[in-house]
């Protein structure tokens, strides 16, 4: 895992678009996710897993938004982890961010994130 957003609220479930989740940029970098990467994303809510694509929403939006067949999984209000991973020779340091009920960042927990507990 090189990248998590840790606790996000799904702000929309679009079926008619053609696919993908659309993140706030504010957090895609502060998470350091890149556009078009796949990620894992979780619903803590449902259970429910799935892949997809990441697509940038407004800056400072809070928009989390499962679309297209993912809206079928993953719907509004649920609360979801974003992962994304990276095939490396050696360890990463993953990057991880908190949010809070409005998709705003909360804290960065990266020196938590891998401390067994």
């Amino acid at each position: 895992m090189r990248s998590k957003i840790h606790n996000a609220t799904v702000t929309e479930a679009n079926l008619a678009y053609v696919g993908s989740i659309t993140i706030d940029k504010e957090l895609i970098e502060r998470a350091g996710l890149w556009v078009g990467e796949r990620v894992l994303v979780v619903s803590n809510t449902s259970g429910a897993r799935l892949e997809t694509y990441v697509i940038e929403g407004a800056r400072h939006s809070g928009a989390i938004c499962m679309n297209g067949a993912a809206a079928h999984l993953i719907g509004q209000g649920e609360q979801i982890i974003i992962m994304g991973f990276e095939l490396v020779e050696a360890p990463v340091e993953p990057k991880v961010i908190l949010v809070d009920a409005d998709n705003r960042f909360a804290r960065d927990l990266t020196e938590t994130a891998m401390t067994p507990v």
